[in-house]
């Protein structure tokens, strides 16, 4: 039985932290297979294997959890924001976001509300660090 090395591990969470930060961009299973110098069946494969879901799936996933932030805290029209994160129509991005989520996204804007951070840990967050030692 194949045995995953250390080195093939860290070549696909270097493709998997690739769609985590170029999830708006127009990616494909090959060029992300590249990255991690395997062939796409393989990669895919391993992906699978070690991360329990397809590269393409995580990529959907992605790109939902985002558009459910943009949802939430922003107004921007439904299709603005499959735009913003990645999805070519307005179709693909409903139908993927109503599986994922279970509700479309207009309901899931109606029912969700902004999240409130406490103005503490906003402070603590934008804290400068202090000039006195």
């Amino acid at each position: 039985m194949f045995t995953p090395t250390e080195d093939e591990n860290r070549r696909l969470l270097r493709a998997r932290d690739a769609l985590d930060r170029d999830y708006a961009q127009p990616i494909d299973v090959p060029a992300v297979a590249a990255l991690a110098y395997m062939s796409p069946a393989h990669f895919s494969r391993r992906f699978r294997g070690l991360f329990g879901e397809t590269p393409h799936r995580h990529l959907q996933r992605r790109r939902v959890e985002r558009a459910c932030a943009l949802l939430r805290d922003t107004t921007l029209p439904v299709t603005d924001v499959a735009l913003a994160v990645g999805f070519a129509s307005l179709g693909t991005f409903s139908r993927t976001f109503t599986a994922i989520v279970g509700r479309s996204p207009s309901r899931y804007r109606r029912e969700t509300h902004p999240v409130d951070v406490p103005v503490c840990f906003t402070k603590a967050w934008t804290r400068r660090p202090s000039s006195f030692g």
